[in-house]
């Protein structure tokens, strides 16, 4: 039997012997130890179908290494089109794709994909990702407490010189004070070779009196830290295809502050408070201290309040992993009743 180190999608690490389907589960050198979103939908989907059904496919997250010719093969994108990876479908028709379906997390993703790499939309369909709903809670009521619970080069580097700024100018004037908390690494990937070029932004958060620095959680722990949280802090410069973060925070009650880049507007269904993306960093920056100072001066609002509940509600109904999963499987089985 294989022996696997895994955590599932509630967080929780499991070792020892493998079920059938655990088994079949595809790795490969770069996912090997990691445990981003990509993985925790992975392991995720395994765990809610039948084996029976998943024995018959081989599900392949983005990097294809091999195809078993005993199985049906099913492409399941989490990357964007411009990566290397990507290249082995520019231009291929329909009828000579060696996939029989490709499965994208977002419609920006799979249009992406079709501007760059002319893929055939009759073989295409968006199955969004999906997360274990966080449940009610109470969140603290001294203190506003700012998150960034994701991978340093997705905008770390311009949250923490516009957080600093706000610590000495604007946050003065609010009646609480304000906290940020930042969970990042990329240890969570098994890569801690790629945290060399942000040490330095690490070192001022750890010197920074309103900051905490705490590295990377698993994702049960992460889950828990939300529930204390009150905002998400995302000055996204990076392409995202869904985006796990912005998902579980708006699950957890977050107001969740962030550029309007790639699929983050389709992801947050129009929820959040975002603002016009920009190349240019320092106008980044200033239209994301503008938009993060508003979101402190009104998360403890009523009217702010009874629209968090109502995000919350709407993540936690269409992106569960109940109906998800409930798709994945229909689409299995119409392919197995169309062959």
């Amino acid at each position: 039997m294989v022996e696997l180190i895994i955590e599932d999608s509630k967080g929780k690490g499991t070792k020892g012997n493998l079920s059938k389907s655990q088994k079949i589960i595809e790795q490969n050198e770069l996912d090997r130890n990691a445990m981003g979103g990509t993985e925790l939908m992975k392991y995720g989907l395994y765990e809610r179908l039948p084996e029976e059904l998943l024995e018959k496919f081989q599900i392949i997250p983005s990097r294809v290494r091999d195809i078993d010719p005993d199985r049906i093969p099913i492409l399941w994108n989490h990357d964007l089109a411009g990566d290397p990876e990507t290249k082995h479908l520019e231009n291929v028709k329909a009828e000579d794709l060696k996939f029989e379906k490709l499965v994208f997390v977002s419609h920006w993703q799979l249009q992406q994909f079709k501007n760059y790499l002319n893929i055939p939309y009759s073989k295409s369909i968006v199955l969004q990702n999906a997360i274990e709903p966080i449940p009610e809670h109470e969140k603290p009521d001294d203190v506003t407490n700012l998150c960034y619970h994701t991978t340093p080069h997705r905008g770390l580097e311009l949250l923490i010189p516009v957080f600093e700024h706000l610590s000495k100018n604007e946050f003065k004037s609010l009646k609480k004070p304000v906290h940020l908390h930042v969970y990042s690494d990329f240890n969570i990937y098994g890569w801690p070779e790629r945290n060399k070029p942000y040490l330095e932004v690490f070192d001022r958060c750890r010197q920074h009196d309103n900051i905490t620095y705490h590295h990377t959680l698993s994702n049960k722990e992460m889950k828990k830290e939300l529930e204390k949280m009150h905002i998400f802090a995302y000055p996204s410069i990076w392409a995202e295809t869904s985006c796990i973060a912005l998902l579980e925070a708006m699950s957890a009650g977050l107001l969740c502050v962030h550029s309007a880049y790639a699929a983050l507007p389709e992801t947050a269904g129009n929820w959040t408070m975002m603002y016009p993306m920009t190349e240019d960093h320092p106008t980044h920056c200033n239209r994301f201290a503008d938009q993060l100072l508003s979101a402190c001066s009104m998360v403890d609002q009523k009217f702010m309040k009874d629209r968090l509940d109502m995000q919350r509600r709407y993540i936690n109904g269409f992106y569960s992993w109940d109906t998800r999963a409930m798709q994945w499987e229909a689409m299995l089985k119409g392919i197995l009743n169309n062959g």
